[in-house]
C-alpha cells in the first residue's frame, strides 16, 4: 500500500466486473481511500442500473451516486454534433465519443460536491477512452489527480479479474462466458472482441443486440415523418416530444427494420485499427432527416462549409476534445448554418435502409419553376454560354498559351 496523498477518489462507475474490481483494488493500493462510485445513466440497458447503488457499497464504496443525464446527452452533446454532419472515417456516428466528455463532466461535479482529491476511469490503456476521460478532466479540473488502474495493476485478463473479487468476497454476476465488449447508451450500442477480432471473420447474430436482421425485417416498408427546427429534431409523426424522446421512439421504429447497422475497421487516436459492429437505428434516421432538410435550404458553398465542419468535428469529438476552443467554434458555425435548417422530411425505412422520399422547408431555396425539365419563362438558356466561357477563361488561355509554343 502506498500513500499517493488521496483521500477521496471519485469513480466512473458502471457495476460491470471491471469497475467492481477496481473499488477495492483503490482502497488497498492507495492508502486506504475513500471510493465514490458515480454512475451516469446515458440511456443504457435499465436492467444494468438495477441495485447498482447497493452494488458500488458491496464491493467497498463510501457512497454512489445515480446522475440521470438522459436528456442532457442527447440535447447538449449529440443535437449539437449532428448539427455539423459529423461522422468519424465516413461512417462511425460517435455514439462512444460523445458520451465520454459528458460522463467525465459529471464526475467532476461530484468529485466537488463531496470535496474528492481524484478522480478515476476503467478505460484500458489501448483505448481512446482514456484520452476522453483525462482530457475533459484537464480541462474541467486540473487540481484533481488522475488514477488509471488499467495502466498500473496487473490484473490483465477476466481470469484475474474474476479471483481478485473472489479473493475478497465480493459478489458479482460477471462470468467466464462473456464474448464481446459493449458499450451501450441512448444513442447506440458497440460490440467488439470475440470473433469480431479478425476481420475475415463476418459477424454472427450475436454481434447484433438491438436491431433486426434486415433480411428478416418486414417485408413491408413504414414510413415515420420527423420535423426539424434548427438543425434538431423536434417532432416524429407530428408529435412533438424532447431531444431524447424523440431519439427513443425512432430507436424503436427503426430496430425492427434493422437499420443503422455498421460493421468497420476503425482507427484509434492511440494507432491501433480495431474492428467493431455498431448499431444506431433512431440515429441514421435522424441524419437522413437532417440532410434531407439541408439539401432544400443550403446553398452549394453552405453545404460544402458543412461538410468541411462535419470532417473537422468528427476529429475532434473521437478525440475527446470536447471541452476545447476549437470544439466550441465549430459548433457556433455549424449552429450558423442550422439557423435556417427547418423543415419535414417522410423517410421509408425497408429492410436495413433509410431513404427520404419527401421533404418540405419554408426556406427551400428549391424552386420548380427554374428546375423543371418543361418549358418555362424564367430562366434564359442563352445566358449559360457567358457563364461558361468565363467559369472555363483560365482553361481556355491555358490552352492558347500551349498553342503559342
Amino acid at each position: 500500500m502506498q500513500n499517493h496523498g488521496i483521500k477521496k477518489i471519485v469513480l466512473a462507475y458502471s457495476g460491470g466486473l471491471d469497475t467492481s474490481a477496481i473499488i477495492p483494488w483503490l482502497k488497498e493500493n492507495y492508502g486506504g481511500c475513500e471510493v465514490v462510485a458515480c454512475v451516469v445513466d446515458i440511456g443504457q440497458d435499465r436492467e444494468d442500473l438495477k441495485g447498482v447503488e447497493q452494488k458500488a457499497l458491496r464491493s467497498g464504496a463510501t457512497e454512489c451516486y445515480v446522475v440521470d443525464a438522459r436528456e442532457e446527452f442527447i440535447s447538449d452533446y449529440v443535437y449539437p454534433v449532428l448539427q455539423t454532419g459529423a461522422l468519424y472515417e465516413g461512417s462511425y456516428l460517435l455514439g462512444t465519443s460523445m458520451a465520454r466528455p459528458l460522463i467525465a463532466k459529471a464526475l467532476v461535479d461530484v468529485a466537488n460536491k463531496v470535496g474528492a482529491d481524484a478522480l478515476c476511469h476503467g478505460a484500458t490503456g489501448k483505448g481512446n477512452d482514456q484520452v476522453r476521460f483525462e482530457s475533459t478532466w484537464a480541462a474541467l479540473a486540473p487540481h484533481l489527480k488522475v488514477v488509471a488502474p488499467w495502466r498500473e495493476w496487473n490484473l490483465r485478463s477476466r481470469e484475474a479479474l474474476l479471483d481478485y473479487l473472489k479473493e475478497r468476497d465480493i459478489p458479482t454476476t460477471a462470468s467466464l462466458e462473456k464474448i464481446y465488449s459493449r458499450d451501450e447508451n441512448a444513442w447506440h450500442i458497440s460490440t467488439e472482441g470475440g470473433v469480431l477480432e479478425s476481420p475475415w471473420n463476418a459477424p454472427n447474430k450475436d454481434c447484433w443486440v438491438w436491431t433486426v436482421d434486415p433480411q428478416e425485417a418486414p417485408d413491408q416498408a413504414e414510413q415515420v415523418t420527423v420535423t426539424v427546427k434548427q438543425g434538431k429534431v423536434v417532432a416524429v409523426n407530428g408529435e412533438a416530444m424532447s431531444p431524447f424522446k424523440c431519439l427513443e421512439t425512432l430507436n424503436a421504429i427503426g430496430s425492427k427494420h434493422g437499420i443503422g447497422r455498421i460493421d468497420i475497421v476503425e482507427n484509434r487516436l492511440v494507432g491501433i485499427k480495431s474492428r467493431g459492429c455498431y448499431e444506431t437505428p433512431g440515429g441514421t434516421i435522424i441524419m437522413a432527416a437532417l440532410r434531407g432538410v439541408e439539401q432544400l435550404v443550403l446553398d452549394r458553398d453552405s453545404f460544402k462549409w458543412r461538410e468541411q465542419l462535419g470532417l473537422e468535428m468528427s476529429y475532434v469529438v473521437y478525440d475527446g476534445r470536447w471541452f476545447a476552443p476549437l470544439r466550441k467554434s465549430l459548433q457556433a458555425s455549424a449552429e450558423s448554418l442550422a439557423e435556417e435548417v427547418n423543415g419535414e422530411v417522410v423517410l421509408q425505412l425497408y429492410k436495413g435502409q433509410v431513404t427520404a422520399i419527401q421533404k418540405k422547408s419554408p426556406n427551400s431555396l428549391y424552386s420548380e419553376e427554374f428546375a423543371t425539365f418543361g418549358e418555362d419563362e424564367v430562366y434564359d438558356h442563352s445566358h449559360a454560354g457567358g457563364f461558361i466561357r468565363l467559369f472555363s477563361l483560365s482553361s481556355r488561355i491555358r490552352a492558347l498559351n500551349e498553342l503559342k509554343k
